[in-house]
């Protein structure tokens, strides 16, 4: 039912090639394997509720209770964990829903709730198979949180009755529950900060993913400043925070950044395994960029030749030229350039 977790880090190359639209969803997945980030996210919504679970003992649940078609709509994550409390300890269940669509969904309320119901029902279909008596089902409570990587504003309350007409009379029969909820972009620096954890100064960077470079390199540095100050024993967290950003740079920041800011990175690191993974990063930027040179030279070059020999190039040809990536595809186009007599020769 349960796994170990680990904090195997990604291979960067096969980790850079993943769609940029799903970049978020995967990132954050990875990032909250490592217990420690659960533990961070946990604090910086309700300390109060972090000071009582044994993150040391939190382990993730496979979501194969989850059907098929649900699941490649969802990017959820669940997790057990004991909780302490004075008469003793249970276990808790945590469950993160990663929502990084551009819209706001005004039945999250309505989604919280029908996964948590699978959670409980997946429990109830255990104990039926162990011939459990009823008398003995006692279901986990869930502790639910949305965490949110949009760019537009979440004003929706994340409950039942906000979606909901009804007579107040009838308010007392809508289930009731609160919901942890972290807007990435909309949290305040400050309060990030403030929960002085790795993972509230690693999102005071990512909100500056749409900032100019200044700006982004001046939340970097605050952010290199506060990790330079862990202890030793924060090093994992520091690691994954560090190869998180060079995915982030890579996914988020315009291709001419890349290499002065995963730069920036390598010389603010001490560990020999970052180093070592930005330096390869810095090389594939390298062969890229000059790759991309050919590539925009062969295009200016194709558009140039048919100046020349036919004067005016409507529009619609340039476009289909420089959305061309091959480089193979636009040397073959330039020698058909060089011999077709006319332009409609060349866009057939």
């Amino acid at each position: 039912m349960s796994k170990d977790l680990n904090t195997q880090e990604p291979d960067v190359l096969n980790f850079s090639d993943i769609p940029i639209e799903h970049f978020p969803d995967r990132s954050a997945r990875w990032l909250f394997e490592d217990k420690e980030y659960v533990r961070d996210l946990v604090e910086i919504l309700a300390s109060e509720l972090a000071a009582c679970i044994d993150f040391s003992r939190l382990s993730q649940i496979n979501r194969s209770f989850i059907p098929d078609t649900l699941r490649e709509q969802e990017s959820d994550m669940v997790f057990t964990a004991p909780f302490q409390t004075e008469s003793g300890t249970d276990e808790l269940l945590i469950y993160i829903l990663i929502e990084h669509q551009s819209t706001v969904d005004p039945i999250m309320g309505f989604r919280v709730l029908f996964y948590m119901m699978q959670i409980w029902d997946f429990q109830r279909r255990g104990w039926e198979s162990d011939n459990v008596p009823k008398s003995q089902w006692r279901f986990r409570p869930i502790l639910p949180i949305v965490y949110y990587t949009g760019e537009k504003r979440w004003s929706n309350p994340l409950t039942l009755d906000a979606i909901m007409d009804m007579p107040d009379v009838l308010a007392r029969f809508v289930p009731k529950f609160d919901t942890l909820f972290l807007s990435v972009n909309e949290a305040e620096a400050t309060d990030l900060k403030e929960s002085d954890q790795p993972l509230g100064w690693l999102l005071t960077v990512l909100q500056q993913k749409n900032a100019d470079k200044e700006t982004l390199i001046d939340a970097m540095l605050e952010a290199f400043a506060y990790f330079e100050t862990l202890d030793e024993e924060y090093t994992p967290q520091r690691r994954k925070a560090m190869i998180y950003l060079m995915l982030f740079i890579l996914h988020r920041r315009p291709s001419d950044e890349h290499k002065n800011l995963i730069t920036l990175i390598d010389q603010r690191t001490h560990d020999m395994e970052v180093e070592t993974m930005a330096k390869s990063i810095i090389e594939i930027s390298k062969e890229e960029g000059i790759e991309e040179g050919i590539e925009q030279t062969k295009r200016e070059d194709i558009i140039k030749l048919l100046q020349i020999k036919f004067g005016n190039v409507p529009e619609s040809i340039t476009k289909k030229i420089n959305s061309i990536q091959s480089l193979a595809r636009l040397n073959s186009l330039f020698e058909k350039a060089a011999t077709i007599n006319t332009l409609d020769d060349f866009d057939e």
